[in-house]
């Protein structure tokens, strides 16, 4: 009998978060997306089995985000269709409002699209690849030294849905690096962007390749049915991966980098 994929974190994230003789730290993780149909996925899995509630918004639709972060464990910034080029309002007051976590040293975690923003306030620009090239489906990505240095294992393949990508800002962190994109993870104090999408479920891989199937088309994307082969071989890796990731995220002491230019918050 074939069995559906599930994503149960209860046997691969970490129960502990502080050190010993502290109590756990269970404040909610804010989580900023950018679509009314749009969930957190498995990162919003993985961080309830970490005993994190999830306080949901989407400024896009009038949610406000908040002043401090200092009732939030730490805040992740994920993915959608449009650019952090974008002239709108809301896209410009999220790159703006990166300063809050970048300024108070709190976790921040963003995905694709909230990787992109996170380039933006610091400096670097986000574009198209230069011979129009997409990354839809899995990819290989390497990590580097600092990046093996933070999760020994990551996975040879993840999975990408974007067809812009980023520079390395100045004075931040290469984790992790690719082919056509080059710059696939990063870090900045303790905030980090990763250009792939370890949020997908398979439910998402459906949604995604059916809602979106002309993108399949696009140069250097996968066809559809290579989406759930890859998965079948990559997906386990990028999970236990992510658990990792998110135990290093939340309970990391930050190491200190130079100060980097912040764009002020909107009012």
């Amino acid at each position: 009998m074939l069995l559906r994929p599930i994503d149960d974190f209860s046997r691969i994230a970490s129960p502990k978060l502080q050190p010993a003789g502290q109590a756990a730290d269970t404040r909610p993780v804010l989580m900023v997306l950018h679509q009314e149909t749009s969930t957190p996925g498995r990162v919003g899995n993985a961080l309830r089995a970490l005993g994190h509630p999830l306080d949901i918004r989407r400024p896009r639709f009038g949610d406000p985000l908040p002043d401090t972060l200092d009732g939030h464990a730490g805040v992740v910034m994920f993915g959608g269709p449009m650019s952090a080029n974008d002239p709108d309002d809301y896209i410009r007051r999220e790159i703006a409002w990166i300063s809050v976590p970048l300024k108070e040293d709190r976790p921040f975690l963003g995905i694709c699209l909230g990787a992109q923003m996170l380039a933006a306030q610091l400096g670097a620009r986000v574009s198209p690849h230069p011979g129009g090239r997409a990354e839809i489906g899995y990819y290989d990505i390497r990590p580097t030294a600092a990046g093996r240095a933070m999760c020994a294992q990551w996975p040879r393949q993840v999975y990408h849905w974007h067809c812009e990508g980023f520079d390395l800002p100045a004075g931040a962190e290469l984790l992790a690096e690719g082919g056509d994109f080059p710059v696939q993870a990063i870090r900045t104090g303790s905030a980090y962007g990763l250009q792939f999408h370890p949020d997908v479920t398979l439910a998402m891989l459906h949604r995604w390749t059916t809602r979106g199937h002309e993108r399949l088309e696009l140069p250097g994307a996968r066809p559809r049915r290579d989406h759930f082969a890859d998965r079948a071989l990559h997906d386990a890796f990028e999970r236990a991966w992510l658990a990792e990731f998110l135990d290093h995220w939340l309970a990391r002491t930050p190491v200190a980098l130079p100060a980097m230019p912040l764009r002020e918050a909107a009012e």
